[in-house]
């Protein structure tokens, strides 16, 4: 088993490099990590739409691929988070912007708040800013309809 967490950064950086040079971009991969998983910040250049896709679908894909690459390389429970042009990042912002707006409408009315289905990424971010502001939330529902609930802090 290969084990080094620098070891699969590298592979990772590698593998995604050369993969967007197959579609004719030479670029460097920034290449970190945040706790065990590994993130891939491709920077801005003029393939963002294309390497984005509809709705992050193509980047989406681009982390499949790596994440398979790498297990398929023994670096077995490495996870991989691929952001092009720090599409990741500005949606996160926004969708903490919105739930900052949730967050202090459930803690004025003292209602619970259902949101919209969202997925496990997005929910993570609601779930985080749901502490922070100290209010509960759980996740609820199934697959495509699974949703945070917001609600007052018992006390």
């Amino acid at each position: 088993m290969n084990d080094s967490m620098e070891e699969a950064i590298q592979y990772a950086k590698k593998y995604l490099e050369d993969l967007l040079s197959f579609f004719g971009l030479n670029t460097d991969v920034y290449a970190t990590r945040d706790d065990e998983v590994i993130q891939l910040n491709v920077p801005s250049t003029h393939l963002n739409g294309f390497l984005i896709g509809q709705r992050g679908d193509n980047m989406r894909s681009l982390q499949y691929l790596t994440s398979t690459a790498l297990k398929n390389s023994n670096f077995a429970n490495t996870r991989v988070n691929v952001d092009i042009a720090e599409y990741k990042k500005q949606r996160a912002d926004r969708l903490r912007e919105r739930a900052e707006a949730w967050v202090k409408q459930v803690r004025d009315s003292g209602e619970p708040m259902d949101l919209q289905p969202m997925n496990a990424a997005d929910r993570r971010v609601v779930h985080q800013l749901a502490a922070e502001y100290g209010l509960s939330s759980d996740s609820d529902g199934e697959g495509r309809d699974r949703h945070i609930v917001l609600k007052p802090s018992e006390g």
